[in-house]
């Protein structure tokens, strides 16, 4: 097995972007070469703003590069739980965004040619009884109230046509959804930005920052003077000491993945007859997807302690011979992990540090739309027009409790017993 990620492996060649030597002067200065600070990057350069762009690390090194891929329908608490939360007419002004994300995704692919197989159909795979009740529930509520017509229940005979898999009951099918390769459109958006005349420069970590009249952003090496900056480190926030204000409401989680050796395209089609991606409805769920060279790509479950703890691996393989025994005989080839970003409600947390530092974090699972769109909408507020922007702004966010020293235990606790909770159901 090797010990590193097959997106690294399969992605595009990236180009070296070199570390920033020296002072530069911008309109706006974004932290962070992910999904969130690139589209913003490449939405600001459209509307005419010099945009230079600061990466600690290489383009995608965080949650954009090494994600599920997956392009889900809505946010990670259902449309009810949000119009129970924040109201009908907020929960329907966010359910447009979300619906625009997905479609800025595929207008970004198509319009700047990202070669990241982007790949429609999504099934949420219902494994018990309730899971049914709940795709039935979700499928009336999104065709009622919203018109989404692209939700399909199914049988244990359907859902058979797109999972090869003893496990499922039934299910629901979102041809609206989709998977991609996360670290190809990360390095794809990367590419259009610099077309665009973005100046990028990697391995160039922003050690603090000033506001007021004349905004800075310091580097080990430089310094970048601005106008507007955007801070877009979502889980890798730490690294950043003028974002600590924001860490008590968000939390770090470590995400596991594992790639197969190629299966060959007759055996992946068994496994995955419609090339949908999947996850199941638990709460603590699995999700995969078929690879262009004919893989199963798995994640699932999350360590909320941020580490990858000894054996992840294989505890990652025995999760999903317990979904696909049949490979039982079949050698895994990759293994990575990262962090991503949660919030105490799980909506994304987009916001102003002053009136000219706005940032976007938290997608909680759902970032290869909603940092997407989140880069757009900070675009447009710096451009004058925030009313998209005020809407994810809106959402009332909560620090984690415990402060400093108990939240991550006690939140370590509570996913404990939802995973308790599962496996008793």
């Amino acid at each position: 097995m090797i010990a590193g990620s097959w997106y690294e492996a399969s992605a595009p060649a990236p180009i070296a972007f070199p570390p920033l030597e020296g002072t530069v002067v911008t309109d706006v200065c974004v932290i962070g070469a992910g999904y969130t600070g690139l589209s913003a990057a490449l939405a600001l350069a459209g509307r005419g703003l010099a945009v230079t762009v600061l990466e600690a690390a290489r383009v995608g090194a965080g949650a954009s590069g090494c994600n599920g891929g997956q392009l889900v329908t809505g946010y990670n608490p259902d449309m009810l739980a949000i119009e129970a939360r924040l109201g009908a007419d907020h929960a329907r002004a966010l359910w447009e965004l979300a619906e625009a994300a997905k479609a800025a995704v595929r207008d970004l692919v198509g319009r700047h040619a990202i070669a990241c197989d982007l790949t429609d159909g999504y099934v949420f795979a219902a494994s018990r009884p309730s899971h049914l009740t709940e795709a039935a529930r979700l499928r009336d509520h999104l065709a009622g109230r919203y018109g989404y017509p692209h939700l399909t229940l199914l049988d244990r005979d359907d859902i058979a046509a797109h999972v090869g898999s003893p496990r499922y009951l039934g299910g629901l099918l979102d041809s609206g959804g989709g998977h991609l390769h996360p670290l190809a459109f990360a390095r794809g958006l990367a590419a259009a930005a610099v077309r665009a005349g973005v100046r990028l420069y990697e391995c160039t970590p922003a050690h603090g920052s000033r506001g007021g009249a004349q905004p800075l952003v310091t580097t080990p090496t430089g310094a970048v003077r601005c106008r507007w900056i955007v801070v877009a480190g979502d889980a890798y926030l730490a690294g950043f000491p003028p974002a600590r204000s924001l860490s008590g409401s968000l939390m770090p989680v470590a995400t596991h993945m594992i790639a197969t050796e190629p299966l060959g395209e007759d055996r992946c089609r068994r496994l995955l007859p419609g090339r949908a991606a999947v996850s199941d409805l638990s709460l603590i769920c699995d999700y995969f997807r078929p690879s262009a060279d004919h893989r199963l790509l798995f994640g699932g479950g999350a360590d909320y302690t941020g580490r990858a703890p000894a054996g992840a691996a294989q505890r990652m393989r025995q999760r999903m011979l317990t979904v696909f025994p049949e490979l039982a005989d079949t050698r895994i080839a990759h293994y990575w992990s990262g962090l991503v970003g949660i919030t105490r409600n799980r909506l994304p947390q987009l916001g102003r540090l002053g009136p000219e530092v706005f940032y976007a974090h938290g997608y909680s699972g759902h970032g290869v739309t909603l940092a997407v769109i989140a880069g757009q909408v900070i675009a447009e507020a710096i451009a004058g027009a925030a009313g998209r922007f005020d809407v994810f702004a809106r959402i009332p966010h909560h620090r984690f409790p415990g402060g400093a020293a108990l939240r991550r235990p006690l939140l370590v606790l509570a996913m404990a017993w939802f995973r308790l909770r599962d496996l008793l159901s």
